[in-house]
């Protein structure tokens, strides 16, 4: 197998903890891929057509696309029956939180690239705001749900905890002035245990180096 990555991108984050979490990370070959979303790489689009990261190219040569499914795959692949529920209260729980914590990705890297791409003439606060206000909708949800995260803790996690973890560390690393943590204390204690995981100590953010 191998996998289009980037180290700074959250969602391959999530691919690759649940690598860890199933054993399968030695498998997995890295492709570097500096995606951008206004600049489109054929090697990338001949794989996937979005142009996006994560793609995980298999054996046979298919590909699977983006995060959520390469996840499943990669626990089903593994025999893993608790990164992934079955059919039942817990599994719509974890899918739940999975969605949440891409939710606040998707708002948070929408406005990374508002502030970092676009021509400073051409931005729009407003759009800054509102992708804000769904990060902290989402930061006050996490915090809400942060004592049952932590009653999980010893036990092996969910695809929404591991989601979860990879979209709060996305924060630390990109948008450290956010100081999510503020009047988040449950959130904040939970994150930093959970953060100390073998398989999200393993992908913590970083700049690519050639």
């Amino acid at each position: 197998m191998k996998l289009i990555h980037a180290p700074t991108s959250p969602f391959v984050r999530k691919v690759m903890a649940v690598a860890h979490e199933t054993g399968l990370a030695g498998r997995i070959e890295i492709a570097f891929n500096g995606a951008s979303p206004l600049q489109r790489d054929p090697a990338l689009v001949g794989h996937n057509p979005l142009g996006k990261i994560p793609a995980l190219i298999l054996d046979d040569g298919s590909t699977l696309y983006d995060s959520p499914v390469i996840c499943e795959y990669l626990a089903a692949a593994a025999g893993d029956a608790t990164i992934f529920p079955p059919a039942g209260p817990a599994r719509w729980a974890a899918l739940t939180r999975q969605a949440l914590a891409d939710g606040l990705l998707d708002a948070a890297i929408a406005n990374r690239y508002e502030r970092l791409l676009r021509p400073e003439d051409k931005r729009w606060q407003g759009w800054t705001d509102a992708q804000l206000a769904k990060v902290a909708g989402a930061l006050e949800e996490i915090e809400k749900l942060a004592p049952a995260l932590s009653a999980d803790l010893d036990a092996p996690p969910t695809i929404g905890a591991i989601a979860i973890g990879c979209a709060l560390g996305y924060l630390d690393f990109r948008y450290a002035d956010l100081d999510w943590r503020q009047g988040r204390p449950a959130a904040a204690a939970w994150f930093a245990a959970f953060d100390e995981r073998p398989s999200m100590a393993a992908t913590r953010p970083r700049e690519h180096v050639a």
